[in-house]
């Protein structure tokens, strides 16, 4: 397989993190602008709105190689403020801490792959 196809299965395979999770942002608004406010984020309403916009837009957009390099950032910059604020493992009760840990490295780990993309695109619409 060359280069240019795992590019693309790559920015498959992370947009396929994103995009589901926001469309059931939709779904499930109600229930989205509720966990944004039991973490204490202001205006959780609009907090939700711009996450399903991120997660979907961004997402798609990564899908298709539009603007790679500026997706890939603001999808890590996204889930990197993610992971901050919603797995915060050290401030976990400890029957939560393992769970919130795996989640918060796993979001770290898709950053780190965000910002390789964003360095390295292979893709004519960056």
């Amino acid at each position: 397989m060359n280069s240019s196809k795992l590019v693309i299965l790559g920015r498959a395979l992370i947009a396929l993190l994103f995009v589901p999770a926001g469309i059931s942002k939709i779904f499930g608004f109600a229930g989205t602008v509720g966990y944004i406010t039991s973490v204490g984020l202001p205006l959780p309403t609009l907090a939700a709105i711009g996450a399903i916009v991120v997660e979907v837009g961004a997402g798609l957009a990564l899908l298709a190689g539009y603007r790679t390099q500026l997706v890939a950032l603001i999808l890590a910059a996204f889930t990197l403020v993610a992971a901050v604020v919603f797995h915060n493992f050290w401030a976990a009760p400890a029957e939560m801490a393992q769970m919130q840990q795996i989640m918060f490295f796993k979001n770290i780990a898709v950053v780190g792959g965000l910002l390789i993309l964003s360095a390295f695109p292979s893709t004519k619409n960056n």
